[in-house]
């Protein structure tokens, strides 16, 4: 398909629309706390000479981003006093969770390390489930507020506003403990949440309109369980929680055990091999000075060339065909791994590999993050994206586990061939469904263009 410059200035203009834009702002907004409740939180405990058990056990906060599918339906369909009347369905929600991470991350600062662990402890849990509760409702304004073809630019905004929330809360919350000290330091990162309070006052809601598909669903299935008669409790809990899994499939029907396949592989290939990257760079003599620069300079910038570029690809060719391509070059990239495992090392090298790597990983998730979008109806946004993120990664991150025992057997040039091989059920699974039927797929177009 020929491609006029024109239209591809057109493509990149999508990124100075306002919504597209706000998503830098709300991105910044949802990093900023993620990195503050793993590894910056870890240094504090580590320069305050606590247990490395100790250090371990906090660690376990993060399992709120894992599980924030399970409160996403109360987020879908829970009205807020006073806020949501004020706000909006989504804004309200967004207000509330960055209040309570501010609130939270100042009450941090507040305690004395040493005798004070374990309010450490649950205010880290409270900041925690805060914000997979802002990623949630982030998620479903992400979708709602414009058309699918967008999503892959808004997907790109958003990963770039979260990259400099994660320098801004790892690098820069160091820089302030070092010279001052990690309580102004927390207190620092509590004040930046007005970014994201400011943004969600800046923002339109969006229009939530009536599912009628969605409504008979719901009714249907009360009635068939005799629920209508019943507790309001149980309504409520087969409307919220039962119903969105019961549309999916019901609207895309076998196709969607195929979908939930690609959903749960397509990021595997990715996520396995940086389990072991940066052993792999130690073990071939790199310095941690040249693995930095290499890893942080240019795949930090390479991520949000890649990002930029996937966001336009959905644009001017869709979202099935960049989504294919996605999962060829992402697999393709850990061969180059294999290739700088069996040559002489070169910090050049590194960093060409490294950022071909980030440039096509940025590509696959901004095309990536376009199809699932697509895939929610407007009735269950959050609770069926919330659903389809975990499931993007619970695989990935277990099939991750055995990378240091394939390393151990094979080698890094095996464990790379490996990592490139079990990214081939992704390309399958996504040609497979670009020759099915495209109901699945127009569906959740329409019911995103419905808003």
């Amino acid at each position: 398909m020929a491609i006029t410059q024109q239209s591809w200035r057109q493509a990149f203009s999508v990124y100075t629309q306002p919504e597209v834009l706000g998503m830098i702002f709300l991105g910044f907004s949802a990093g900023l706390p993620f990195i503050l409740v793993s590894s910056t939180l870890s240094a504090w405990l580590a320069d305050e000479q606590v247990n490395l058990a100790v250090i371990g056990y906090f660690s376990l906060v993060g399992v709120a981003y894992s599980v924030k599918v399970f409160w996403a339906p109360v987020v879908d369909r829970l009205p807020l006093p006073l806020l949501t009347r004020v706000f909006g369905k989504r804004r309200g929600w967004m207000l509330l969770s960055q209040v309570g991470i501010a609130v939270g991350l100042w009450g941090m600062s507040l305690l004395p390390v040493g005798s004070q662990l374990e309010r450490l402890a649950w205010l880290s849990v409270w900041v925690a489930f805060c914000s997979a509760t802002q990623d949630i409702v982030i998620d479903a304004y992400r979708i709602e507020a414009v058309a699918v073809k967008f999503q892959g630019a808004m997907a790109a905004t958003y990963v770039f506003g979260y990259r400099l929330a994660l320098l801004t809360a790892g690098a820069g919350a160091l820089y302030i403990a070092e010279f001052i000290n990690w309580q102004i330091a927390y207190q620092a990162m509590a004040a930046l949440m007005v970014v994201g309070v400011v943004s969600t006052l800046l923002i339109r809601e969006p229009v939530h309109g009536v599912n009628q598909a969605a409504q008979i669903i719901e009714k249907t299935l009360e009635r068939s369980l005799h629920a209508a008669t019943e507790a309001g409790l149980l309504r409520w809990f087969l409307d919220a929680v039962v119903s969105p899994f019961l549309e999916f499939f019901q609207r895309n029907g076998r196709r969607g055990v195929v979908i939930l396949l690609l959903i749960a592989l397509y990021k595997m290939s990715d996520i396995a091999m940086g389990v072991m990257a940066n052993p792999f760079y130690l073990d071939l003599g790199f310095s941690k000075k040249e693995i930095a620069d290499v890893t942080k300079v240019f795949g930090f910038f390479m991520t949000i060339l890649g990002t930029s570029l996937g966001g336009v690809f959905v644009l001017r060719y869709g979202i099935m065909r960049p989504l294919l391509f996605g999962a060829v070059i992402v697999a393709l990239t850990n061969l180059l791994f294999a290739v700088l495992a069996v040559v002489e090392p070169n910090v050049y090298l590194l960093a060409g590999v490294v950022s071909a790597d980030n440039l096509c990983g940025g590509i696959a998730s901004a095309v990536f993050i376009a199809y699932l979008s697509g895939l929610t109806n407007s009735a269950y946004t959050a609770t069926q994206y919330a659903l389809f993120s975990s499931l993007m990664t619970l695989p990935a991150k277990l099939i991750g586990g055995l990378s240091g025992e394939i390393v151990a057997g094979y080698g890094y040039d095996g464990f790379f061939v490996y990592a490139a091989l079990i990214g081939i059920p992704a390309i399958i699974l996504a040609a497979l469904v670009m020759r099915m039927p495209p109901d699945g797929e127009n569906a959740g177009l329409k019911n995103q263009a419905s808003n």
